[in-house]
């Protein structure tokens, strides 16, 4: 599969070619005739040899392709190594930028693309926000979290990233006596 760099996201123009990555890897959103990937799943990709990227005609390797990320997103590191994390256990992941987060997580098994009425286990279950080991935060950010995580019906998680990328997860839960 081929993909072309616009700004802030890859663009796959064979849709034909991507629909499998899509629709059984969930992966992208389908755009017409198109499918567009975040920067993140694109690294994924390129990184599994399931997608090549080109920006502007020239084909860019893994390194190159990583260092281009970082300049648009200064956490691109930090989250790519979550991402990562949450995609080699096999859990359907999406980014979570329209719900204040970095990701969204469903299940094993769960098809996050589905249309329509969802069941109860079909819905996000965590909701994840990326930081670096020893990030100091205020309760009024960690109660933003919770309480985020909470109106959606999902459960929070700190995803903490050592120095050597390895990834910890740490759930808050919202609680009423």
């Amino acid at each position: 599969m081929e993909g072309k760099i616009l700004k802030d996201r890859v663009v796959v123009w064979k849709v034909d070619e991507a629909k499998d990555v899509f629709e059984r890897d969930y992966f992208g959103k389908i755009i017409g005739e198109r499918l567009e990937l975040a920067l993140l799943e694109a690294v994924f990709l390129v990184e599994k040899d399931k997608l090549n990227v080109k920006k502007g005609g020239k084909k860019l390797d893994l390194d190159s392709f990583k260092e281009y990320c970082g300049k648009i997103d200064h956490r691109f590191d930090l989250r790519y190594a979550v991402y990562r994390d949450l995609r080699s256990k096999e859990l359907p992941t999406r980014t979570g930028f329209k719900f204040g987060c970095d990701f969204r997580v469903y299940a094993k098994g769960v098809k996050p693309i589905k249309r329509g009425p969802k069941a109860a286990h079909e819905h996000t279950k965590w909701v994840v926000f990326s930081v670096e080991e020893g990030y100091k935060f205020s309760f009024q950010e960690l109660s933003r979290a919770v309480r985020l995580a909470h109106n959606i019906r999902a459960n929070m998680l700190w995803a903490v990233v050592s120095k050597d990328s390895s990834v910890k997860y740490y759930s808050v839960t919202f609680f009423k006596p």
